[in-house]
């Protein structure tokens, strides 16, 4: 077998065991210097190599078992970088070894200042991968100062046919790996774990198109795998499925950021829990959210699924939230934007916090075309009737995070300045007595609630409360347990409401529906 080794040509066996990926030219970073003791600077031999490979129009950079200590280093097209099991790449713990020359259109360097790069950086690149059993460790606890440039573990920008494969990402100096303008790019099978600095989340896709996700452990402080658009391009055609996610802030991710949005992403068969091995940086030490979905910075958010994903032991298992804090990108605030076509499907959670899961637009910015169907949550319960008469905040600049409004009116679902929201076959319990609504809809419009199985507990609220609702079919709502009260309605413009389900399956119901004064005579239809 053939071999070019930082230029000279070799034959070797040993390569037998090597993937056909990695089967022609290969550089072996030690004969290219490179030291496997963990102390000795890397960068020049590793990059040695990788332009060697570069310049055979293309190969594998090989990391044997060892530990091999590196700044940041510059990617080339058409190199795969094979970090093989039982081998290291290890950041440097100095931040001097991340600053080097600028570099121009063609990635040579150049004169002027130098400029911050990551651990592993690409630029402008095509058909480049990271692969392999072995680790990429980058010391992240020795950058902990905010007010410095911390590390990436990668960073990669404006690449298109990429693979990230099987590697184990440690201890990154802030993101984990970050992904910006990139297509067609793949990750598979990577195990992350990121609890050493600030701002330590475990895969970020920023504006990216034709991504695929698939078969990941993530392990994070901040958000673990996250969708953003800090651009006016959306991330598009973005598919993860089979990933095992833990964060002791978001899970699973669309925002904060979010300038061009996210249109045709599909999220499937994901299993989010709380970090278990981690104290808390940020966030709160259970996890905010399993699953966040934020427009707060312009941007569209357009069909989007998430489906198949078991949730045990976060705060909140669902946040929508469409607010309008406005960060700008070109100079100017966007205008608000818009969240419409989103479907959840085949959710369940247990052991989830008292807060609640909020779905929340804004006045004349309603969040609209929202399915939940077959979904089935357990809360933590303890919440109170005086909870259910607080006034929740607009607060349309605020960051956006689950507990953002605090304990909300109702246990299971707040739904405030909605359009189009169908909920379908929804089983909501708790662990203890909670005497809050199991669902409010504030300013809601077209609602449809059908199969509902909703915990109630003597003494608590109305199962349901509409305010200011315009239009809400309420079909096979029928509690298997003693209510007092099934509806509250509230608000001079509520109307068209139809509660549609079999007389005689309202048995355990006492009061089918109390009006507030100002709700209008007729408001109200109970079909036989």
């Amino acid at each position: 077998m053939v071999i070019r080794i930082c230029g000279t040509t070799f034959v070797s066996a040993s390569l037998l065991t090597l993937s056909a990926v990695a089967a022609e030219k290969t550089h072996i970073v030690l004969d290219c210097g490179a030291k496997p003791d963990g102390q000795t600077l890397c960068t020049a031999a590793i990059q040695k190599a990788i332009d060697a490979a570069s310049a055979d129009g293309g190969g594998t950079v090989r990391f044997p078992a060892g530990k091999f200590l590196s700044g940041a280093m510059r990617l080339r097209s058409g190199v795969t970088l094979l970090i093989e099991e039982g081998a290291t790449l290890l950041g440097s713990r100095e931040l001097k070894d991340y600053y080097g020359a600028p570099l121009d259109a063609d990635g040579r360097e150049t004169a002027g200042e130098p400029v911050f790069r990551n651990l592993i950086q690409g630029d402008n690149l095509h058909d480049i991968a990271i692969r392999g059993k072995g680790t990429i460790d980058g010391n992240g606890d020795a950058f902990r100062d905010k007010a410095k440039k911390r590390p990436r573990n990668i960073y990669l920008e404006k690449c298109r046919n990429v693979l990230i494969e099987g590697v184990r990402l440690r201890n990154a100096g802030s993101w984990m790996q970050h992904y910006k303008f990139c297509e067609r790019l793949a990750i598979r099978g990577v195990d992350v774990f990121n609890h050493v600095s600030f701002n330590n989340d475990g895969l970020d896709i920023d504006s990216c198109r034709d991504v695929t996700i698939s078969g990941c452990r993530v392990d994070s402080d901040d958000d673990a795998i996250v969708l953003k658009s800090l651009s006016a391009e959306p991330c598009r055609n973005v598919r993860i499925s089979d990933c095992t996610v833990s964060s002791h802030c978001n899970a699973l991710k669309m925002g904060t950021e979010s300038g061009g949005g996210f249109v045709d992403i599909s999220i499937s068969n994901c299993r989010v829990s709380s970090p278990k091995k981690s104290q808390k940086t940020y966030g709160a030490q259970r996890g905010l959210a399993a699953i966040a979905l934020e427009i707060v910075d312009g941007g569209r958010m357009e069909n989007v699924t998430v489906s198949g994903v078991e949730i045990d032991g976060v705060s909140v298992p669902i946040f929508l939230r469409l607010g309008n804090r406005g960060r700008p990108y070109a100079n100017a605030k966007p205008d608000v934007g818009t969240m419409h076509k989103v479907v959840l499907k085949n959710i369940t959670a247990t052991h989830t916090s008292q807060i609640g899961c909020a779905i929340a637009g804004l006045p004349g910015h309603p969040i609209e075309d929202v399915l939940l169907e077959n979904i089935k949550l357990g809360f933590d319960g303890g919440g109170t009737r005086e909870e259910t008469q607080r006034q929740i905040p607009e607060r349309p600049e605020a960051y956006p995070e689950s507990k953002m409004f605090g304990n909300l009116p109702a246990y299971g679902f707040y739904c405030r300045h909605v359009k189009g929201l169908r909920f379908v076959n929804v089983q909501l319990h708790t662990d203890q007595p909670d005497l809050r609504h199991a669902m409010m809809f504030d300013d809601a419009e077209e609602v449809t609630v059908a199969g509902l199985d909703a915990a109630f507990w003597p003494g608590a609220a109305a199962m349901l409360r509409l305010k200011q609702a315009r239009g809400a079919t309420l079909r096979n709502c029928a509690p298997k347990t003693g209510v007092d009260t099934l509806l509250q309605l509230e608000g001079d413009a509520t109307r068209a409401i139809v509660l549609d389900t079999n007389g005689s399956a309202l048995k355990n119901v006492r009061q089918v529906m109390a009006a507030s004064p100002e709700v209008p005579a007729g408001a109200f239809l109970q079909k036989k």
